[in-house]
């Protein structure tokens, strides 16, 4: 609904545009495959999103914000296998890993639950506007997002102590 604006060969460009960035990531692995870089690309995408969430608010639907937020999305998503793979070399140990899929996952499910139970109520008082609902629906993604920049500052802060500097 957000890219409703953009030409299907936007996401042509985009596709091509996130292949290149996450080849680039993965060429310099060597170099960033520290806590030092996890802990930066994580808060960078984080603060990525947040602000193209807020973006998205100030602006609404329009062009630029369409294509802004695609950009945005396209940004982050060229660090996810940097970030997985991090993730797998931090934690080392599988009972970890699977700890912190199954809670990326019970996020999710959450995530979709409160987003139906959010689009019924707006449907109940009578919002039946699409793109307001999904308007309507990033002011809680705005707030979950500040709650995830705290989460992912917080985990850190023990080792930023001695390792990110």
């Amino acid at each position: 609904m957000v890219y409703t604006p953009l030409k299907p060969s936007i996401f042509s460009l985009g596709g091509i545009a996130l292949a290149l960035g996450t080849l680039a990531v993965a060429k310099y692995y060597e170099k960033i495959m520290n806590i030092r870089y996890f802990y930066y690309i994580n808060m960078f995408v984080e603060l990525t999103v947040l602000g193209f969430v807020m973006l998205f608010l100030i602006l609404k639907y329009s062009y630029i914000s369409a294509l802004a937020v695609y950009l945005g999305y396209q940004l982050t998503f060229i660090f996810g296998s940097y970030l997985v793979r991090m993730e797998t070399i931090t934690l080392k140990r599988a009972v970890l890993l699977s700890f912190v899929d199954v809670m990326k996952q019970k996020g999710y499910l959450l995530g979709l639950v409160i987003s139906y139970i959010f689009y019924k109520i707006l449907d109940y008082m009578g919002v039946s506007d699409k793109q307001t609902q999904v308007y309507d629906l990033h002011y809680i993604l705005l707030v979950l997002e500040i709650v995830i920049i705290f989460l992912v500052y917080n985990s850190f802060k023990k080792r930023r102590k001695f390792e990110i500097r």
